[in-house]
């Protein structure tokens, strides 16, 4: 049985009361699946491939146990929301964010590829405003590629392969980016998820991990920048905020409003984290964010042939 939609080159197959889906937006036609998966195909049709007021395509999954959902846009492939099973949203996108395509997406996990911040090529690179495309996708998971094109390859004329995986578990959000260098020749690349997080507020805000002792690049203090030593065990917001702290991989954010934290669990590839906060920009809303992004901040050098990743998941829990 097979659930078809309008536009050119997707389809949804159902057999033995699972769902693959290859990608596209309106159903033209649901028919055949046995009473017993009513519930998880209406999920499914809730989700897939849809269009925001703006004309740009998202795709959208719903867990069938938990109700738990995400959105995941194809411009960017930037994840712009994770509620979890009990309504609460995880991913903050900015009251200021244009969602046209006009420009990068304000907020949520945003891919900075194949450079972080600035350098050779444009501020955070190229893979935040291109279209990436659907390779496959299941009602909980999307899998989508950015390959060059002749956009990409004006700025950077190399031989890659991006895969971005989104799995939305019952308790958990799991992403995984993979990097192929599909050519001959090495080439170097940072890698960066600028991940915005929803707080209450951030006076109510508390950032646990592995921070006392570490040394950390402070955009904000001296020309440029300066290295300074963390001696806090847990880091509080009440300034602006722009640093990168070296070889930190495990925060956990404690909102005391909601009486919830959310761990971020980098597990391969991203040994970095970066704490940014624009405190004081009512226009950003910035009291309602923060950025604590999962990154490798020292460039990786990718022989032909070869590939990297960078594991994340965002595990929520109680205080």
């Amino acid at each position: 049985n097979t659930l078809v939609n309008d536009r050119s080159g997707v389809v949804l197959e159902a057999s033995k009361n699972k769902l693959k889906i290859a990608s596209r937006t309106k159903w033209v036609e649901a028919r055949g699946f046995k009473d017993g998966v009513a519930a998880k195909t209406a999920a499914v049709a809730a989700a897939g491939l849809m269009t925001n007021a703006d004309g740009l395509e998202y795709v959208k999954l719903v867990h069938p146990d938990t109700g738990a959902s995400s959105e995941i846009y194809l411009f960017g492939g930037v994840v712009t929301s994770y509620v979890d099973a009990d309504g609460t949203e995880f991913i903050a996108v900015r009251p200021d964010a244009k969602m046209d395509g006009s420009k990068p997406i304000s907020g949520g996990l945003s891919h900075c590829w194949p450079q972080f911040g600035p350098g050779e090529i444009q501020q955070h690179g190229f893979a935040r405003n291109v279209n990436w495309t659907v390779k496959s996708m299941t009602d909980t998971t999307v899998e989508l590629e950015m390959a060059p094109s002749d956009y990409t390859k004006e700025m950077w004329d190399k031989q890659f392969l991006c895969t971005f995986t989104v799995e939305l578990g019952a308790d958990q959000l799991s992403t995984k980016m993979n990097v192929d260098n599909k050519g001959e020749e090495a080439f170097d690349f940072q890698a960066a998820l600028h991940s915005y997080f929803t707080v209450s507020a951030l006076d109510q805000l508390e950032i646990a991990g592995s921070f006392e002792g570490k040394e950390f690049l402070n955009k904000m203090a001296g020309d440029g920048g300066e290295m300074q030593t963390e001696d806090r065990a847990a880091i509080t917001i009440g300034e602006e905020y722009d640093r990168v702290y070296k070889g930190v991989n495990d925060p956990v954010l404690k909102d005391s409003g909601t009486g919830k934290s959310l761990a971020v669990l980098n597990t391969a590839g991203y040994e970095d984290t970066v704490l940014w906060s624009p405190f004081g920009n009512e226009g950003m809303g910035y009291n309602n964010f923060v950025c604590v992004e999962s990154v490798k901040f020292d460039a990786v050098t990718l022989e032909g042939g070869a590939s990297w990743t960078g594991d994340m998941a965002l595990k929520p829990g109680a205080l």
